[in-house]
């Protein structure tokens, strides 16, 4: 049992300085700046919504065009749109209303004619929740290679509000980006929904916006269909951030709780060793063996600072939330984890936006 709890221990901190050493390899600077389609699927009002969506028209690059897609003209997100369009008239950037059933995930029907009226030969599928900067595009063609055929990015959670927001930011931080991040240090990148980078013949080759939809999310598909091709997903150095806001609990663990079954049936070898993600066993174990006299009561709390140090020091490093509240936030994500992981054992269904949504019918997640 004390052999678990050190290799459990030598992975956290193996992660978390795998994922500080991405994020310090700078990309590759770009020569060519070829034309370049961003969509951004909107729908509904979110937080900082209009700060998110701002920062499309501000990109430092020369030739991009701006395509929002709404899948319905009565959607509350269409005057605010139509009103940055017109603020920004020196930007290619045009609203597209319509909903296109090419499959049973909401967002890439909502893409489609997106992607039916890029001009351009690279496209930029991101989520209306996360903030582009300024060297956006270049970061993103930074990290191309030859054996390219996707660059993502998770997102960071920034500017909680709130205790269920920071515990929001626990999840998509310094667990899962933590993760990701650390994996695409050693090579094996996964695409992430929320940021999609393509040249459009990579996926026109390989059927197009309706290949995404054979999986229960739009980027399981993007891995599996890039890998197929013998090419790499690779991840930005950097994640691109998305405004938290406030949060409620149950809007935390329902999405966790969506995330959790789509990597369950998408992803099962790596969602299996997910039980034993987070402090939670290994502590269990060491208080074990702290009442049965193995270990010291000091042993066991110098365990956890070394366990949550290297969190803290991976998110100081990284510029996300590292309070003390968020600490608190870590540990609370740690005990929800198991819970978590047995809870997306029943069924393969789930709400998102109203729809409902089932392995059965297709896919099913557009990650927000």
């Amino acid at each position: 049992m004390m052999t678990f709890v050190v290799i459990a221990l030598m992975l956290q901190l193996a992660s978390s300085l795998l994922a500080q050493i991405k994020q310090t390899r700078a990309p590759k600077g770009i020569t060519e700046t070829p034309r370049v389609s961003i969509l951004r699927p909107v729908c509904g009002l979110e937080n900082n919504l209009e700060e998110t969506l701002i920062s499309t028209f501000a990109l430092d690059y020369p030739d991009f065009e701006i395509r929002f897609c709404l899948a319905q003209a009565n959607d509350p997100a269409l005057p605010l749109l139509r009103g940055l369009i017109a603020a920004h008239p020196l930007i290619d950037a045009q609203v597209l209303i319509g909903d296109d059933h090419i499959s049973g995930n909401p967002k890439l029907n909502n893409l489609v004619k997106g992607w039916a009226a890029a001009t351009g030969h690279w496209i930029l599928m991101a989520d209306s929740n996360v903030l582009l900067p300024r060297d956006t595009l270049q970061r993103l063609f930074g990290e191309w290679r030859a054996d390219t055929g996707l660059v993502s990015s998770p997102p960071a959670g920034i500017r909680p509000i709130g205790f269920a927001a920071r515990l929001e930011c626990a999840f998509l931080n310094t667990f899962q980006g933590r993760l990701q991040l650390a994996s695409a240090a050693l090579g094996h990148g996964f695409a992430q929904g929320k940021m999609l980078f393509w040249r459009k013949d990579v996926l026109d080759g390989a059927g197009g916006l309706a290949a995404l939809g054979q999986e229960m999310a739009e980027d399981v598909a993007a891995t599996k269909l890039v890998r197929g091709q013998g090419l790499q997903v690779r991840l930005t150095s950097r994640l691109f951030e998305q405004p938290i806001g406030a949060r409620r609990f149950a809007a935390v663990w329902g999405r966790q709780l969506r995330w959790s079954k789509v990597r369950r049936l998408g992803f099962l070898p790596l969602f299996l060793a997910e039980i034993f993600a987070g402090v939670a066993l290994p502590m269990l174990i060491g208080i074990a063996l702290m009442m049965l006299g193995v270990i010291a009561p000091l042993t066991l709390m110098g365990f956890v600072a070394i366990w949550y140090g290297a969190e803290y020091a991976l998110a100081k490093a990284s510029g996300w939330p590292a309070t003390a509240v968020d600490v608190l936030a870590w540990v609370c994500r740690d005990a929800l984890l198991p819970a978590l992981w047995i809870a997306a054992w029943f069924g393969n269904g789930f709400e998102w936006r109203g729809n409902a949504m089932t392995a059965k019918n297709g896919p099913a997640l557009a990650k927000s």
